[in-house]
């Protein structure tokens, strides 16, 4: 029979993993037997995470390489392996357009999106190589594959890289067992919606995605066998206000 605890013996490392989709993944592996270290930014929203997963908690700032190394390394150290590596660390800002878009708000976003998820990527691959195998879930989103003038450049063009770094860990790392997967959510029902221009109202976020839906999305992912790699799953609400029409206003 199937175990209750597929993945009892793994570790796990999640990114951004203080709120939102890290957290719901976090919580999933957690309890499929994962041991779960969550790293981000806030001491103080980790230790809130810690208590609702009771995972290992980490305070990185993934757009720091040094500080994503000793992390990794610090892993590493204490558990002697990474199995999985889910980059869920990511930022939108308020003012995001070609419009009103500054050159510190784009470097900050490229810093966090993009940069933020290779360093981790980078931080694990020499163990998951020497171990012939692990797992790589890159969160991308619906505007790395269909840009919308609500995502702004940085967001845009961020995680569309996100999709082609992906690709890249496929290509070059199959040959070692390692694996990797993006996951292009649509509209997810998480604090960053509070970084729009406008953020939605509640009526619009309950028919949004949770952030469940997506822990569930990975853990689907992380016990499929080493043999199976999910390139890419796209995802998104059935109520899909960009293909609906919903966005009365791009700003929206």
């Amino acid at each position: 029979m199937p175990s209750d605890k597929p993945l009892q013996g793994e570790v796990a490392w999640i990114t951004g993993g203080g709120s939102g989709i890290g957290l719901a993944a976090g919580l999933e592996l957690a309890r499929a037997g994962a041991h779960v270290v969550l790293s981000g930014r806030s001491a103080e929203t980790l230790k809130k995470a810690a208590k609702e997963t009771g995972a290992e908690t980490i305070t990185v700032d993934v757009s720091d390489e040094k500080q994503v190394a000793a992390a990794a390394q610090k892993i590493l150290r204490q558990h002697g392996r990474i199995d999985i590596l889910v980059n869920s660390a990511g930022i939108n800002l308020p003012q995001r357009n070609l419009r009103n878009v500054s050159v510190a708000g784009w470097n900050e976003i490229v810093a966090i999106n993009l940069s933020g998820t290779f360093y981790p990527c980078h931080a694990v691959l020499p163990a998951m190589r020497q171990k012939k195998q692990g797992l790589i879930i890159n969160v991308a989103s619906w505007f790395g594959r269909y840009p919308n003038e609500l995502g702004g450049p940085g967001y845009n063009a961020t995680k569309r890289a996100v999709i082609a770094l992906t690709e890249t860990i496929n290509i070059e790392e199959a040959a070692n067992g390692i694996r990797a997967t993006s996951i292009l959510p649509g509209e997810v029902a998480t604090p960053i919606l509070e970084k729009r221009p406008v953020p939605p109202p509640q009526s619009e976020r309950v028919r949004m995605l949770q952030a469940e839906d997506l822990g569930r999305t990975v853990l689907f992912i992380a016990t499929l066998p080493p043999r199976a790699c999910v390139n890419e799953i796209v995802i998104s609400p059935t109520w899909n206000r960009f293909i609906l029409g919903g966005l009365e206003s791009p700003k929206r």
